[in-house]
């Protein structure tokens, strides 16, 4: 019998890498393999693989020369492109931006780039022995915490305030970060902070010694079922956050990390602390009163990893001691560092070379052109089209050709402030800001800025008013920017910053009638009502941070080019003024995201966005009337493009609980679909309801009987609605006696 051809490239493998030790072989189990590399390690070095995970001085895990084992950087950020690696990388839009296309096909698509460019970039350092900061392939990513707070200063690496919206999108990403290879992982996912994370920021000591303090419903209902998902998905790793829940640090917290982390949920893989989370145990919560009981409380509590930040000598390196002294079990210590090296195992870094097809990967797979077409491609899915008075937008072909249009704002041709925080560094000739964008698709483009950064505290006028008297068009582009919503930075308020909005306000009156269109670059909520009711302002299109395609996405979704028909939507609900924002410090979810908003109606709602084209809805057919408990619910809704030209619409699925023996949401999305409906044509779209979207927080997980009500369209329920018929409803009923959720 002929040997199968991978077997025969398996033996070659292996006898050109010649394996001395069973963790090599790769014809093994994995766990197997396992048990012999663990089993090889002294206290000392495992101790050293656990204390190093990298920043700053701290630097990469050591090697293990008498085993053959090289160094190995934790340290690598990969939230929509390779973060701060040395060399360029593609720059795709920020998480919020992603989050607004509704499409966990595109955030897959993202982020399986994203591998790609970190593994191909990779693959480089080593041949060259680099191992510094963000060269690795353990990508701290995706960012998992709800939108809980319109001003935090982080909320542009969320996917929005919606759990299960969150839920889907991390999925999606973790997928295709690691890769669809049956063997080894792409680049290994790290989904974060856990848990309860979300504010406040800009006080130096406030976010790195918060003590979130929330209810046993809120934190299941709300902040920990996309990290279960997370789970579920396969990701090697969480990382635990700075705050405390309700007194305990997170990084120190065996309920979070062991009981629910890995009793409930099966969690095999590792948990690192954020940068210098650890070190702050002691030094910021005060929960710990030396070195050695922090090591113990966050060893004992379920960390596998530190990165540190502050101390020249870390934490974990304590960990000998605390062995010795019998406060850490050395079985708990091998323990710990299992699935660090499982992780590198999957990465392929024990099997010869010639096995993975990963190691192919070079220069010529960053910024590749399939790539730049990509982050286009992106940013055009992430807009949302927030106001078209008559048709405003897309601009008629022959306005295009013979019209003067002037682009003035901080944003109009600044490249700094279109990325966010977190961000790729790619080559300078693949950034578009608006300016130069629109320059490629109009003939006659003007410029002013009027404020030179985001802040806006010194507004030029004259400059603007001339450019704008000699335009047919303006394109106004405001927003706020790393300067005013970042990482320990959070916002005052909702206004526009500076002089921006009296900088819109001139613009209007000087246009005198002309088209104004507004864009915004930010993702925290902006009081923008204004532009919102003043007929002067005729479109108004959310950016978010778009990256590096940010000028030629805007040029093709402004002249209405084949497939840039705006249909992302909001992830998150914009607040009508700051009397609907509720204290940051406080982490009820009472009023807070649409899920449990008061009556008073927001500027903007969660889920909403606008198109160039009208969609009908009709035909709500479940596949049932009566479900037990148990059961699942199949159905679908007829979608129908009644306007005058190609569109995607999101279809939105929201739940009602009719009655609840505790308190519940509102409503809550079950299902979400984007999905392409040519001009006068139908589609039908399916969903299927999960007897777990059911479920309800009672002290544990708990499925109900009694009656629900499900809405599919376009938006939220009882919310001002597009066209006729644009929102759905049909009731079903649960039948059946109360069961746990495990018991299904």
């Amino acid at each position: 019998m002929a040997v199968p051809y991978l077997t025969a490239v398996l033996l070659l493998a292996m006898l050109s890498w010649g394996q001395d030790f069973p963790f090599r072989d790769p014809t093994l189990p994995w766990e197997e393999r396992l048990d012999d590399l663990v089993n090889r390690l002294t206290l000392d070095e495992m101790v050293l693989q656990m204390s190093k995970g990298g920043v700053m001085w701290n630097g990469p895990a050591p090697p293990i020369e008498r085993l053959g084992i090289r160094p190995y950087i934790w340290n690598t950020e990969c939230l929509r492109g390779d973060v701060d690696a040395p060399g360029w990388a593609t720059a795709f839009p920020q998480a919020l931006g992603l989050a607004a296309s509704f499409s966990p096909s595109l955030i897959y698509r993202v982020a399986n780039a994203t591998a790609t460019e970190v593994r191909a970039k990779h693959n480089h350092f080593v041949s060259v022995g680099n191992y510094e900061d963000h060269t690795g392939l353990s990508c701290f990513s995706p960012v998992l915490n709800i939108m809980r707070h319109p001003l935090w200063g982080r909320n542009q690496e969320t996917y929005g305030e919606d759990p299960f919206l969150t839920a889907e999108l991390g999925v999606a990403f973790v997928k295709g970060l690691q890769g669809d290879h049956p063997r080894y992982v792409k680049a290994s996912a790290g989904c974060k902070h856990f848990d309860v994370h979300g504010g406040p920021e800009n006080i130096p000591t406030s976010r790195l010694s918060f003590d979130a303090k929330v209810s046993e419903r809120d934190w299941r209902m709300t902040f920990l079922p996309q990290f279960e998902a997370c789970v579920r998905a396969g990701t090697f790793s969480l990382m635990c956050s700075y705050n405390r829940i309700n007194g305990v640090p997170a990084c120190a917290n065996k309920r979070l990390l062991t009981d629910i982390l890995r009793g409930e949920w099966g969690f095999q893989g590792y948990v690192v602390s954020d940068e210098g989370a650890i070190e702050l145990i002691m030094m910021a919560h005060h929960y710990t009163q030396s070195i050695l009981e922090t090591a113990v409380a966050s060893v004992n509590a379920g960390c596998n990893l530190e990165v540190t930040c502050v101390l020249k000598r870390n934490i974990f390196s304590y960990i000998g001691e605390a062995v010795a002294n019998g406060n850490i079990s050395l079985e708990m210590i091998k323990d710990r560092v299992r699935p660090l090296f499982r992780t590198r195992m999957r990465l392929g870094e024990f099997d010869p070379p010639a096995m993975n097809p990963y190691n192919a990967l070079g220069p010529g797979d960053v910024q590749n052109d399939a790539h730049h077409q990509l982050a286009l491609q992106a940013a055009i899915q992430s807009f949302v089209l927030l106001k078209n008075r008559n048709g405003a937008l897309p601009l008629r072909a022959e306005d295009v050709r013979s019209k003067t249009l002037a682009v003035t704002g901080p944003f109009a041709d600044a490249t700094a402030y279109l990325f966010g925080s977190y961000t790729p560094i790619p080559e300078l000739r693949y950034i578009y800001t608006p300016r130069r964008g629109l320059a490629t698709v109009f003939p006659k483009v003007t410029f002013a800025a009027g404020c030179s950064s985001p802040r806006c505290d010194k507004y030029s006028p004259t400059e603007v008013k001339s450019t704008v008297e000699a335009a047919d068009i303006v394109v106004v582009c405001l927003g706020t920017g790393i300067q005013m919503e970042t990482e320990a930075w959070d916002r005052p308020d909702l206004a526009l910053p500076g002089h921006q909005l009296k900088l819109l306000q001139d613009v209007v009156a000087w246009a005198a009638g002309r088209p104004v269109i507004l864009l915004l670059f930010n993702a925290g909520p902006l009081d923008i009502s204004w532009a919102k009711a003043h007929n002067g302002v005729g479109a108004i299109l959310a950016c978010f941070f778009p990256a590096q395609a940010t000028g030629l996405a805007i040029a093709k979704v402004l002249v209405g080019d084949e497939g840039a028909n705006p249909a992302g939507r909001l992830p998150a609900t914009w607040p009508a003024g700051m009397h609907q924002v509720p204290p940051m410090e406080n982490y009820t979810m009472a009023g807070r995201t649409y899920r449990y908003y008061g009556d008073d109606p927001p500027l903007y709602p969660f889920g909403y966005g606008l198109s160039y084209t009208l969609f009908r809805y009709s035909d709500l057919v479940l596949g049932a009337e009566v479900v037990p408990v148990c059961g699942n619910l199949s159905l679908s809704v007829v979608v129908e493009n009644v306007g005058p030209r190609d569109g995607e619409e999101v279809v939105q699925l929201y739940l009602r609980w009719g009655e609840a023996s505790v308190p519940v949401p509102r409503w809550q999305l079950v299902g979400f679909r984007r999905v392409l409906v040519p001009q006068g044509q139908v589609t039908k779209v399916p969903f299927l309801l999960s007897f777990h979207q059911r479920a309800v927080w009672a002290g544990e997980w708990r499925l109900e009987p009694g009656s629900f009500t499900l809405f599919a369209g376009g938006q939220q329920p009882f919310q001002e609605t597009r066209v006729p018929s644009n929102i759905l409803r049909a009731d079903f009923s649960v039948l059946g006696s109360a069961l746990k959720r495990s018991q299904c």
